[in-house]
């Protein structure tokens, strides 16, 4: 079955709340016929639609597949948080490469966070706000997060976290399941779907040309790389995928890197006076779960409450698999209704470092951004961009990074990994 069929209606969004509350922006037409670009981009999620940005800024003709609607993956449907660092901590990045590309690699993520601020505050709906909470449930996790803020302000100057005790933490978030935490200032969120609107909309103001419902049906490579839909044929020069958890059989050597799951969201009824009480600022917030927690107020004050994952190609029943985690956080909650329920593909990689190649010398693939792609999607698109116009020591850096297989080969890789997934989800559950 094709993931991007498997539980949406074609060409629409997922009646989630940032579907309901989304900008406007018209139904782009379909490819038809033969079209010629410098760079073809396949998928209109944050990834490629910063590379359109950013290659049309650069003066290339540039076209863009989509097989449903601009941000309708996992741009449009996650949790917003525009976070600090690589998806690995510095830590693990100076062990895997050294201190000097981990620095390198920490000045990237700052990068990226600057990048998304800056392209948010000309953006409508987009609603960047700053702070995000680490929630920790043991009091170990709460002093490794300790010693971690002090490492990043001795070696990385980085002196944006406020430590919190549990007392601290009560009072921040309202809730008493947290042993303790931080919150860095230097992170924050937005609203996601207005955000990839936002790019779409910036791309097309640099001269990028955008289809809709146009899904990429075969590759062949080439010094003129082709790229067939049902009804068009794009030959171009450079080929961009960005196509993260969608990559389905397109390219066998990203998709042996890049593994789908999907992960879900609800949206509460809003909370009015109430809302103080669950949060007592504007900000975001994660825990310390392997299947992450994470929330934040809406604009109109709902608790936008995502956890719980599935690793099948169905989505169980969303409000209930969610409410769970969150009354376990927020008890006094339990009268609330859930007014809305959207679950999403995202990708994964087994070291959970964005997978960076280059399937063919013209073809550029970034994915896997393991739940940390807010950020590091929109530099991805970036680089991507310099290294078509020869600029590509940041793309190369991350094309670096030790990117292994899936075990399993194509027909057990999906087993082993729900094996995995749901070994460390009772992990989760037993409180081990």
């Amino acid at each position: 079955m094709n993931l991007l069929h498997a539980n949406d209606r074609p060409g629409q969004y997922p009646p989630s709340w940032y579907a309901e509350t989304r900008v406007p922006f018209a139904p782009q037409p379909r490819a038809e016929g033969a079209i010629r670009a410098d760079v073809c981009v396949v998928g209109a999620g944050y990834t490629g639609l910063s590379a359109a940005l950013h290659l049309a800024q650069k003066g290339l003709s540039v076209v863009v597949l989509e097989a449903h609607r601009v941000g309708f993956g996992a741009s449009g449907r996650n949790g917003g948080q525009v976070g600090s660092g690589q998806r690995q901590d510095q830590d693990w990045l100076e062990k895997a490469v050294g201190r000097q590309d981990a620095r390198r690699l920490w000045d990237m993520a700052q990068d990226a966070k600057a990048l998304v601020r800056n392209l948010a505050a000309g953006m409508e709906g987009t609603h960047y706000r700053p702070g995000i909470a680490h929630a920790c449930w043991h009091a170990s996790e709460a002093d490794h997060a300790r010693a971690y803020a002090e490492k990043l302000a001795r070696d990385y100057n980085y002196h944006e976290i406020e430590r919190l005790d549990r007392n601290g933490l009560r009072a921040l978030v309202g809730s008493e399941a947290f042993q303790g935490g931080d919150i860095d200032r230097g992170a924050g969120h937005i609203h996601a779907l207005n955000f990839a609107i936002g790019l779409a909309r910036a791309a097309q103001a640099a001269g990028a040309v955008i289809h809709e419902e146009s899904e990429v049906t075969k590759l062949t490579y080439g010094p003129q790389t082709t790229v067939e839909t049902a009804a068009a044929r794009v030959t171009c020069a450079h080929l961009v995928l960005a196509t993260n958890g969608y990559m389905g059989g397109l390219e066998p050597k990203v998709a042996a890197k890049v593994m789908p799951i999907n992960n879900f969201v609800v949206a509460t009824e809003p909370l009015g006076p109430r809302a103080r009480e669950v949060l007592a600022e504007p900000i975001a917030v994660h825990d310390t779960k392997f299947v992450v927690n994470y929330w934040r107020l809406s604009e109109d004050d709902r608790l936008l409450f995502g956890g719980a994952e599935s690793y099948g190609y169905r989505f169980p029943d969303i409000a209930r698999a969610v409410r769970k985690p969150m009354l376990e956080i927020y008890p006094q909650l339990a009268d609330v209704k859930i007014t809305h329920a959207w679950g999403g593909t995202l990708a994964i990689t087994v070291n959970r470092m964005p997978c960076f190649t280059r399937p063919a010398p013209n073809v550029l693939s970034a994915s896997g951004y393991s739940g940390h792609g807010v950020a590091l999607a929109t530099l991805a698109g970036k680089m991507m961009a310099e290294a078509v116009a020869g600029q590509a020591a940041g793309f190369d850096l991350m094309a670096r990074l030790p990117q292994p297989r899936f075990p399993g080969g194509a027909l057990m890789r999906w087993p082993l990994l729900v094996a995995a997934m749901t070994w460390f989800s009772l992990r989760d559950r037993l409180g081990w």
